[in-house]
């Protein structure tokens, strides 16, 4: 290097062109597309290439791999969610979560009609293990936590399941909010800042006493056939890594069989995850119908059903399937199944209808209600990431009762 060339310095970085910004952001929304209806391990340069009448080497100009676009897809959902946070905390102390709810639903509104980019959910976020990523979404946790009513007053525990609540029925909003007219979304957001807010039961009432309800699975005696270490082998991978990341060959390792052997006690991959869903449906339509037939009034038997599911989530040996991995199952099975969990969230809204009726539960939007303990009960599969060691007592205290009693009352 000359004398001159070191005076100069090294030669200015060009910053990115306009057309080449544009285009990497319209490959980030076509990843945004496949990840929200494939899952991570679904989405393929192939896939995203076609739609924007490109080879698969200039998507690679811009990304080096999926997993690189895949983060960019979900960085961008987070930088999304952080801007709505960073907004509502200019709001009043009091004001803060409600602003960022109503926030959020105008967003998705936006969304609906074409008037906003839609983002990626965070279903599969956890299958794509990126520590970019990871921190970001720690990072999003934290600020969330700090919209939470008497946030600097709760332990750290309650702070991250109240956390991990909020955040969760936002994640799950998307999967029934299709069912509203974009119009009616702020309606919407005003009913769930009330549940979020201050629950469903009534002021004052005491909370019922938590009836023991195994719902089987661990204790169960002997040594669990075949076909169960099949069902409870995919369930976990599935919860941890996605649809497309349980592959037979990931399924068979944590066996520690062959693949000869996943064929020989299982038709199709599709099968098993037919039939690891249709396992998590009939533990539900157990909890429901064991907590109805104790009797009691609405209120009790919501109590009773939801925390035997959430506790029959924290055992982790047999966990419910996360039902939001439906969004990368094949359409093939997934409208099938999505059936049979809206049968089951149609309980839960007829549940709450009883509850109010007797007067155990205060008047509230049955059917949003009904949506909101579906996606708790889905979501406390990972709870134990956010609240490592959380007891069943501590999560009747630090997650049931804000979901039912409300994050300002409970």
């Amino acid at each position: 290097m000359s004398d001159t060339d070191q005076a100069l310095g090294p030669p200015a970085v060009r910053p990115p062109t306009k057309r080449y910004e544009a285009r990497r952001q319209a490959i980030i929304a076509a990843a945004v597309e496949a990840v929200n209806r494939r899952g991570v391990r679904g989405m393929t340069f192939g896939e995203i290439s076609a739609g924007l009448n490109l080879v698969p080497t200039g998507v690679m100009y811009y990304f080096k791999n999926k997993e690189e676009l895949a983060a960019a897809a979900f960085l961008k959902a987070i930088a999304r969610f952080d801007q709505l946070m960073a907004d509502s905390k200019q709001a009043p102390e009091a004001e803060r979560l409600a602003t960022f709810l109503r926030s959020y639903f105008t967003f998705c509104r936006d969304v609906a009609v074409g008037g906003a980019e839609p983002i990626a959910v965070f279903n599969d976020v956890r299958a794509l293990d990126m520590p970019a990523v990871n921190e970001a979404y720690v990072d999003m946790f934290r600020r969330a936590r700090s919209l939470l009513p008497r946030c600097a007053a709760l332990a750290r525990t309650e702070r991250n399941a109240r956390a991990h609540l909020l955040l969760s029925q936002l994640f799950w909003a998307p999967a029934w909010l299709s069912q509203w007219e974009p119009g009616d979304y702020p309606r919407v957001a005003e009913r769930v800042i009330g549940l979020m807010l201050h629950g469903m039961t009534v002021q004052g009432r005491a909370w019922p006493n938590v009836r023991q309800m195994p719902l089987g699975g661990d204790g169960d005696a002997g040594a669990p056939p075949p076909s169960e270490l099949f069902l409870k082998a995919a369930t976990q991978l599935i919860n941890d890594e996605g649809y497309h990341g349980a592959s037979v060959e990931r399924i068979s390792a944590k066996l520690n069989v062959s693949k000869g052997a996943f064929y020989h006690h299982n038709d199709t991959k599709d099968e098993l995850v037919a039939a690891c869903f249709q396992r998590t449906f009939d533990i539900m339509w157990r909890a429901i119908h064991e907590a109805e037939a104790e009797g009691g009034s609405g209120l009790e038997t919501l109590v009773a059903i939801t925390s035997a599911l959430v506790e029959h989530q924290m055992k982790g040996d047999a966990p419910l399937l996360r039902t939001s991995a439906l969004t990368a199952v094949p359409e093939s099975i997934r409208v099938g199944l999505m059936q049979k969990l809206h049968r089951i969230t149609m309980r839960f809204s007829s549940i709450v209808g009883d509850g109010i009726a007797d007067g155990s539960i205060r008047p509230v939007d049955a059917s949003i209600a009904a949506e909101m303990i579906t996606g708790a009960v889905n979501a406390a599969a990972e709870l134990h990431f956010w609240a490592p060691g959380i007891s069943a007592d501590a999560v009747t205290d630090h997650y049931l009762k804000p979901l039912l009693s409300g994050l300002e009352l409970a």
